[in-house]
């Protein structure tokens, strides 16, 4: 996995170096504490899946203007305006490793700084001239809203099935990834097959990497995850792993997750119990599978498209999105 990730990085150094430029320069002109706040987000070890896949996805179009970095830095303001407002929502600890913004800047702050990337992305998008793209942009905008009320509503619920769990993510996350290989193609011209090619791609490896995101929770420490290990637990956050072990688990099972999921205060002890009864009741090996399958699809999806190096690289991004799980 380690391999794969150093492939990535070095095959696509140049056009992640002016990403990182993009982001800053997008910045500079507003004001100090708008930028030190957005900064304590951007440039906190993301990963720039999100902008690298709509400059790859332009390119294997055959596009590859300036103008692609920029409309990129524009996915990881969305993008990082989510976790800003999530944080708060969650009352969350740690993020990429780091406090979050809203215990160094305060509530106020850190929503207003979450709001301005938002309307800087819009910015950014409506100078394509392209009213494709803004529409793109604003159904993404209203689908990420609408999967985290979603979210809300029904936390903590055990009752929560795998296809509202699918929903919740394919708003919160797929559409992200969907809609930035699409405004590659709409900004590259792309004709309507390789355009929905794209679209499905980005929409399948959106499922699969918020499936393995999820399962970190149970699989990973927490200098590794970068936040506190369980912590989608304590917020509430029944995931793919918890609602199908509930489902396979027999009455005696199901009775001690359920008493455990409902304890705001579990210990440590209980949740190694409920990691354990999740890899008794499949819900380990079954949240996998189901990410894997989704990764199939992705890369599927790419077969219209001849052999390049950007076509190998967003194969290889789709094989990190599960790799990284071990």
């Amino acid at each position: 996995m380690k391999d794969l990730k150093k492939r990535i990085l070095a095959e696509n150094k140049a056009d992640l170096d002016e990403i990182e430029n993009q982001l800053s320069e997008n910045l500079k002109p507003y004001l100090d504490l708008v930028s030190e706040v957005a900064n304590h987000i951007l440039f906190a070890g993301g990963k720039r899946l999100r902008p690298l896949l709509l400059v790859l996805a332009a390119k294997i179009c055959g596009y590859n203007d300036k103008y692609a970095k920029s409309v990129a830095s524009a996915m990881e303001y969305l993008h990082a305006a989510t976790l800003l407002h999530d944080d708060i929502i969650d009352d969350a600890v740690l993020r990429r490793g780091k406090t979050v913004a809203h215990s160094v800047y305060g509530n106020a702050v850190t929503v207003l700084v979450g709001d301005f990337l938002l309307a800087r992305a819009l910015a950014i998008c409506a100078d394509s001239g392209k009213i494709k793209v803004i529409h793109i942009i604003s159904d993404l905008t209203e689908n990420m809203s609408t999967g985290e009320v979603h979210q809300l509503m029904r936390k903590g619920d055990v009752t929560l099935t795998e296809a509202e769990y699918m929903e919740v993510i394919r708003r919160k996350t797929a559409v992200l990834f969907q809609a930035a290989c699409t405004v590659s193609a709409v900004i590259a011209e792309a004709s309507p097959e390789k355009e929905q090619a794209l679209s499905d791609y980005g929409y399948n490896l959106g499922l699969a990497f918020q499936i393995v995101d999820d399962l970190f929770d149970y699989t990973m420490d927490s200098a590794a995850l970068g936040k506190e290990v369980g912590a989608d637990l304590k917020e509430g956050k029944l995931t793919l792993p918890i609602i199908q072990a509930l489902k396979q688990a027999d009455s005696a099972d199901r009775d001690q997750m359920v008493n455990i999921i409902q304890n705001e205060d579990f210990s440590d002890d209980d949740f190694k119990t409920l990691v354990a009864l999740l890899q008794k009741n499949d819900g380990i090996d079954y949240t996998v599978k189901t990410a894997a399958a989704y990764i199939d699809k992705a890369k599927e999806a790419l077969s219209i498209f001849e052999t390049s190096k950007f076509k190998d690289s967003m194969l290889d991004i789709a094989d990190y999105a599960l790799a990284r799980r071990l």
